[in-house]
C-alpha cells in the first residue's frame, strides 16, 4: 500500500499508510498518545479518531489534556440529553444537538417543554452518566438509517443534504440510544463529569424563519463539578454585565418594537460614547495616512452583481425596486471604495492608497438570531480598505495589525487570533487564494503570532485574519479583521501604471479596527460593567452640591470644567442620596462643594472607588481631568497623582 504525508503541529512530517485514521497516526507517534487519543483535528476540523487522514493533512491528535476536548465531553453531554429526554418523553422527535463554545444546544419537537420540566431531565441525565455506558461508533447502511428515520424529517434532511452520497453512515450508540452522528464523541456516558441544564428558547429549523418553529434546549457541562460551579458563578455575572440590561439602566440605546428588529437608537448618552470611540478610531486612521471617503446607504444592484455580492450574499440583502429598477442596502462598504478608486488614474508611486469610512450597512439576519446589539440588521463599521501592490502587502498587514493591538491596549481587552481560510461559496481561482493565504500566514508566523485556523470562514472574496475579543469574563466576541482581496480589484478592472509604464492590478485589503461599533460598544458595555473610562464616560464629572446655597458657586465650578461632560445635581437630595445615585450612574468623579469649598475656591473629589480628597484647587483637577482624558487611562485616579 502506499504511503501518504501529514504534517504535526510542530511542523514535522509524518508518513503514514494511505487510508490511515487519526488514531493510526497518534500510533504512529507513540504507543502511549495512540491509546489516549480521543478524537483529532484535521485541517482545522475537530473530527472522530477514526476519520481517514489525507495526504498533507495538518494533523493534531486530541487527547483529555487538549483544550479541544471539554468540546468532545459536551458533544457527548447533548447525546446524554437527548437520551434522557426519549427516556421521559418517547414521542419526541430529534433534530440537531451540536456543541458550543459555552455547552450545547438540542433543538427537538413533537413534545411540549418548559423551563420547569428542566429538573426532571436533568436528573435523568445525570443517572446516565452514573450508568457509566460506553459510548460506541457504528457505521449503518442507507436502508437501515431511512427506515429508522421514516418519521423524523429533520433527520432524513440531514442524510439528504449532508450525506446524500454516503451509502454508509455514521451512528454514535450510548445504551438504548443511537443517533445519525459524525462525532467525536468521548468513550463513555461517564466521562461527563458535571452538567447542567440552563434554558429553553425556540428556534427556526436550519435558522430559515420560513422553517418550522422547534424547542431548542440549551445546556453545559464539564468535567467536575468545581468546573461547573465556576462557570455558573461567572454565568450569573455575566446576566448582570448584560448590555441590554446595562444599556437600559445607562439611556444608552433601545430596540423598541415600533421600528423594527435589530435597528437600535442610539440615545445622547450612548451616541456620547460612539462619537469617542469614532473619534479615536479617526485619530488612527489618519495616523497612518488614510484618507476619509462616504459612500450612500444603497446602490444599484449593477455595483452589487460586478462585486460578486449578489451572487454570493443576496440571501441577506435589503432589497428595492425604485422606479422599476432594483437596487440593495449595502451589506458592505468595498464595492462603493473600489469605485472611488477606479475614478482616478494611479501610479505605482500613489501606492498604497487607503480610504476609511464609518459606514453604515445592512444585513438580513434571521429574526431569531438577532439578539441586542450583538447581531443586528443594521450597523457601523469602522471600515477602511487600501490598494496597494503586491510586494506592499506584508508591510500593510503589519501596520493594520499595530493598529488593532494599540485598540486592544487602550481598551485593556485580550484578543485571540485566527487565519480564516476559503469558504464553499467563494470567487476566484485556486491559485489566488493559495497566494492569499500564504501571504497572511507569512504575517502572523513572521510576526510570532499563536493564531488558530478556521478552514472555510474566510470571505467569499478572500481569506482574512479575525481577532476574538475577550471580555471580562473570558468570553470571546468577533471583532477586528483584515483581509486579502485579489479578486474585487479584478472585477472591477483596478489598475495602476507601473515602473515599467504597463498596467498592473492592485492588492486590495479590508480591515476593521473594532469591526463593528454596535458589537464593540456592546463588548465594552460588559467588559466595563457599565464603569467607562472617564474618557468614554457619557458623564465625566457630577458637581453634588451640599445645599441649595451652594448652587450658584457649583455652576461656576462647571463653567470652568466646560471641556468636560459635567453636571450639577440640583435635586433638593440629601448629601448621602446624591452620592449614592452618581456611583448607582457610574460618574467617574463627583465634586461635593459646601460652605467651605465655596469660600475657599476648592471642591472634594471624589471617585467611584469611594476615595475622597478635600481642599482640591479646581485648576489641578482640571489639569489631571485633561491628562486622564487624553491619555484614555483605564481608571479614574485622581488620588494617584
Amino acid at each position: 500500500m502506499s504511503e501518504i504525508v501529514v504534517t504535526l503541529p510542530d511542523g514535522s512530517e509524518l508518513s503514514v499508510e494511505e487510508g490511515a485514521t487519526v488514531e493510526d497516526v497518534a500510533y504512529e507517534i507513540g504507543p502511549g498518545l495512540g491509546s489516549d487519543t480521543v478524537a483529532g483535528v484535521v485541517d482545522g476540523e475537530l473530527v472522530d479518531k477514526a476519520a481517514p487522514v489525507h495526504d498533507g493533512a495538518q494533523v493534531v491528535i486530541v487527547t483529555d489534556q487538549s483544550d479541544e476536548y471539554l468540546r468532545v465531553l459536551r458533544h457527548t453531554a447533548a447525546h446524554v440529553f437527548a437520551q434522557a429526554l426519549q427516556r421521559l418523553y418517547p414521542e419526541a422527535k430529534l433534530a440537531i444537538g451540536p456543541p458550543t463554545d459555552e455547552g450545547f444546544y438540542y433543538d427537538v419537537t413533537n413534545v411540549d417543554l418548559d423551563a420547569d420540566d428542566l429538573a426532571e431531565i436533568e436528573a435523568e441525565m445525570e443517572a446516565i452518566i452514573e450508568e457509566d455506558l460506553p459510548v460506541e461508533r457504528e457505521l449503518r447502511s442507507r436502508e437501515e438509517v431511512l427506515e429508522q428515520y421514516e418519521d423524523n424529517p429533520y433527520k432524513l434532511d440531514i442524510l439528504n443534504e449532508e450525506a446524500a452520497d454516503e451509502e454508509e453512515l455514521s451512528f454514535y450508540v450510548q445504551g438504548e440510544f443511537s443517533d445519525l452522528c459524525k462525532g467525536p464523541h468521548v468513550e463513555s456516558t461517564g466521562d461527563v463529569g458535571a452538567v447542567k441544564l440552563l434554558n429553553i428558547s425556540s428556534a427556526y429549523w436550519r435558522g430559515d424563519e420560513d422553517n418550522e418553529t422547534l424547542t431548542r434546549v440549551y445546556g453545559t457541562a464539564f468535567e467536575s463539578e468545581k468546573d461547573l460551579t465556576e462557570y455558573m458563578e461567572l454565568r450569573a455575572e455575566a446576566e448582570e454585565r448584560d448590555h441590554r440590561k446595562l444599556g437600559q439602566e445607562m439611556d444608552l440605546f433601545s430596540i423598541p418594537e415600533v421600528t423594527g428588529p435589530g435597528l437600535p437608537l442610539y440615545h445622547p448618552n450612548g451616541k456620547r460614547i460612539l462619537s469617542e470611540l469614532s473619534g479615536f478610531a479617526e485619530s488612527l486612521n489618519l495616523d497612518a495616512d488614510y484618507e476619509p471617503v462616504e459612500t450612500p446607504h444603497l446602490f444599484r444592484t449593477e455595483l452589487w452583481k460586478q462585486s460578486g455580492h449578489y451572487d454570493n450574499y443576496v440571501d441577506d440583502m435589503f432589497l428595492l425596486d425604485v422606479n422599476d429598477e432594483e437596487y440593495g442596502l449595502k451589506p458592505m462598504n468595498c464595492p462603493g471604495h473600489a469605485t472611488i478608486f477606479d475614478q482616478h488614474s494611479w501610479s505605482y508611486r500613489d501606492l498604497p492608497v487607503r480610504y476609511y469610512e464609518d459606514g453604515k450597512v445592512y444585513r438580513k439576519e434571521q429574526r431569531g438570531e438577532l439578539s441586542g446589539l450583538s447581531r443586528v440588521w443594521s450597523f457601523t463599521i469602522d471600515d477602511g480598505h487600501l490598494f496597494c501592490r503586491p510586494e506592499q502587502i506584508e508591510q500593510e498587514i503589519r501596520q493594520v495589525m499595530d493598529s488593532i493591538y494599540e485598540v486592544l491596549e487602550t481598551f485593556g481587552l485580550e484578543a485571540h487570533v485566527a487565519l480564516a481560510t476559503r469558504p464553499e461559496k467563494s470567487v476566484g481561482s485556486d491559485e489566488i487564494w493559495e497566494q492569499s493565504e500564504t501571504q497572511l500566514r507569512s504575517v502572523l508566523d513572521n510576526q510570532n503570532i499563536d493564531y488558530d485556523l478556521e478552514p472555510g470562514d474566510g470571505a467569499f472574496y478572500g481569506p482574512k485574519i479575525d481577532f476574538a475579543f475577550e471580555d471580562a469574563l473570558g468570553r470571546k466576541w468577533d471583532g477586528p479583521t483584515v483581509q486579502v482581496d485579489f479578486n474585487m480589484p479584478e472585477r472591477f478592472d483596478l489598475t495602476y501604471t507601473g515602473e515599467d509604464n504597463e498596467e498592473h492590478r492592485p492588492v486590495m485589503i479590508h480591515r476593521a479596527l473594532y469591526g463593528s461599533y454596535e458589537r464593540f460598544f456592546m463588548v465594552l458595555i460588559e467588559h466595563f460593567d457599565g464603569k467607562f473610562p472617564l474618557w468614554l464616560a457619557p458623564e465625566q464629572v457630577r458637581i453634588l452640591p451640599i445645599s441649595d446655597d451652594q448652587l450658584g458657586y457649583a455652576h461656576r465650578v462647571k463653567n470652568e470644567l466646560g471641556d468636560f461632560r459635567v453636571s450639577v445635581e440640583d435635586r433638593s437630595w440629601t448629601l448621602g442620596r446624591k452620592i449614592r445615585e452618581a456611583q448607582e450612574d457610574n460618574v467617574p468623579y463627583m465634586l461635593v462643594v459646601g460652605e467651605n469649598e465655596a469660600e475657599s475656591g476648592t471642591v472634594s473629589v471624589r471617585d467611584r472607588q469611594e476615595r475622597e480628597e478635600k481642599g482640591v484647587d479646581i485648576e489641578q483637577f482640571r489639569d489631571h481631568v485633561a491628562a486622564e482624558y487624553e491619555e484614555k487611562r483605564l481608571e479614574p485616579d485622581f488620588l494617584a497623582d
